[in-house]
């Protein structure tokens, strides 16, 4: 195989020229992703505005602390959804992030509408509980969240004495809740993927979470000027809109989400194939007009402003957005200076980035191209979805299987598993909540409970195995292998089913010694939407999804809103 693929999909029918696998899917550019018009918070917000989605307040009975029910409904063209929100006062001392948390300021179930009172008390006994809890199929998503206690402190403060919040807290930290999980596809008794996808508009993947997480956004501000308005009725003022709309929900992400990357790779190929191919088809189709290069002046000077505005502890993330602000000055002098032709402006773009920006630079030039074309590039946000299947070919060559695994899983099989270092960590579940962890495998215990990720490995032990046998009889098939070695099914099938595909694998070592999973969970926060990535080790991270995302009742104002690389509004 080639490490360059081609796809059909553009509409000429031309094929298109797309980024080799082992360029994109380097697990250090994974981890330098930003959102694109095809991450799915994205997506969703052009849905909801092109198609006119009504959300209305049905109950809204909290007390003074902001707490109770509150009950939004969801008109769509297909069906009627509720958002149901139970919210209490926690404690500081409860108030956790992690997983194996049991108490959380708000906890909210996305459920198909009408709402009876004997469904009501289901939720009632059952959200808050979450993972503890089980409900029905009639809910669509699970969530829970907390509240960034100062920043929501201050501002209910602040607009009760009348006055508006300093935008600087939400440059530092973007939101008033953070949720700490988004549960959808049948956990705990919910419904599943297959069921959810009867309605289509939530036939993109992860869509009616998203939906759960903005309309949580939503109730977030709605809580505060409550809460405002009940410390002192007399004084207290509603938030200014664009500070509302600069205002998103913070998402605090740990291990947990590193193996999905590993698990749904037919998936994950799909997500990356539809954001090559958009980003081919700009560079050969789109055309560098007057208009769009006006349009990337104001795009990159907005970004250089929403890099300024991006607020981290960690220091590589800190020496990268310094980097990045640097690529962009470069881009700006470089459009200013003149001398690149529009015909084939793009292009240029592309190479200059790629020969003198840093890793996160280069894949926001990428997001910035695709803002420029939504002719190019929007319809292929129907297609991130796939039906993910793997079968085992019993009777394929070996020498063929060889022959995939020499040249799609040549990054494997450049590993020196004989250094420690290559299998210095193992993958594990914990005893509490059975959510993924890390160990030192020469240092802690439960190696023998390993989970299945290290791809590396197993492709070599397939690949010397695969030379024994054929060192015995040159035309052995794959079925001789699997009879023989029962524990290489998993990953011989698993070569089959993705060595045709370029984006399926993440090519690099998992167990090794300098693995970041910061990188898998950044990868995959971007095809949600995420934004402002806030590494709080190599093993979580904080982020912002929806920040300058319109207003419920702004809806209507464009079927494609601008809020790409939000900034914050002047204070007042």
């Amino acid at each position: 195989m080639s490490n360059v693929s081609v796809t059909p999909l553009d509409p000429s029918g031309a094929r298109l020229p797309l980024r080799p696998a082992s360029q994109v899917m380097d697990p250090a550019r994974l981890g330098s992703l930003h959102q694109t018009r095809l991450s799915f918070a994205r997506s969703l917000i052009r849905q909801m505005a092109r198609e006119r989605w009504h959300v209305a307040c049905a109950e809204f009975d909290l007390d003074a602390q902001g707490c109770g029910r509150a009950i939004y409904t969801v008109d769509t063209p297909e069906d009627r959804f509720s958002f149901v929100i139970f919210s209490q006062n926690l404690d500081e001392s409860q108030r956790s992030d992690r997983v194996i948390a049991e108490q959380w300021d708000v906890a909210c179930a996305l459920c198909t509408a009408p709402l009876d009172d004997v469904m009501l008390a289901e939720l009632a006994e059952n959200v808050p509980r979450q993972e503890a809890g089980r409900c029905s199929s009639r809910v669509l998503v699970l969530t829970r969240g907390n509240r960034s206690q100062r920043n929501f402190e201050q501002v209910t403060e602040a607009l009760a004495r009348g006055e508006q919040p300093d935008p600087v807290w939400f440059q530092k930290v973007g939101y008033l809740y953070r949720t700490t999980a988004v549960y959808g596809n049948g956990k705990f008794g919910i419904a599943d993927y297959d069921y959810v996808r009867r309605w289509r508009l939530f036939d993109r993947p992860f869509s009616p979470q998203m939906l759960a997480v903005y309309l949580l956004r939503h109730f977030s501000i709605e809580q505060v000027e409550h809460m405002a308005r009940a410390r002192a009725p007399r004084t207290a003022v509603p938030m200014q809109r664009d500070l509302a709309r600069y205002i998103g929900m913070g998402n605090s992400t740990g291990l947990g989400m590193a193996p999905f990357l590993v698990n749904h790779p037919q998936l994950i190929n799909q997500w990356v194939l539809m954001r090559e191919t958009a980003l081919a088809r700009v560079r050969t189709f789109g055309t560098a007009s007057p208009e769009r290069i006006q349009r990337l002046r104001t795009l990159t000077a907005r970004a250089r402003q929403h890099m300024t505005e991006w607020w981290t502890d960690d220091a590589a993330q800190q020496a990268a957005n310094d980097r990045t602000i640097a690529d962009l000055d470069d881009l700006k002098a470089w459009l200013d200076g003149g001398t690149p032709t529009p015909q084939d402006l793009w292009q240029r773009l592309v190479q200059r980035a790629g020969s003198h920006y840093g890793l996160q630079g280069q894949e926001l030039v990428n997001s910035l191209l695709l803002e420029l074309h939504p002719e190019l590039v929007d319809d292929l946000e129907d297609s991130m979805g796939t039906d993910e299947r793997s079968d085992l070919e019993p009777g394929m060559s070996l020498r063929t299987l060889v022959a995939w695994l020499e040249s799609s899983y040549d990054w494997a099989l450049a590993v020196d598993f004989e250094h420690p270092d290559a299998s210095y960590y193992f993958w594990y579940r914990s005893e509490e909540k059975e959510e993924p962890r890390l160990g030192e495998r020469y240092v802690e215990p439960g190696a023998d409970r390993e989970m299945p990720l290290g791809i590396a490995r197993d492709v070599r032990r397939c690949y010397d195995a695969c030379q024994a046998l054929l060192a015995e009889d040159a035309q052995t098939t794959v079925l001789d292998l699997v009879l023989q070695r029962r524990d290489l099914r998993g990953i011989v099938r698993r070569i089959q089913t993705l060595a045709p595909l370029a984006y399926g694998e993440i090519r690099g070592n998992l167990l090794a010694r300098d693995c970041r999973p910061i990188h898998l969970l950044r990868c995959k926060l971007s095809f949600f939407g995420a934004s402002k990535f806030d590494p709080r080790s190599d093993r979580w991270v904080r982020i912002t999804l929806f920040q300058g995302a319109p207003l419920l009742d702004e809806m209507d104002a464009s079927d494609d809103p601008d809020w790409f690389l939000p900034v914050a509004p002047p204070a007042s």
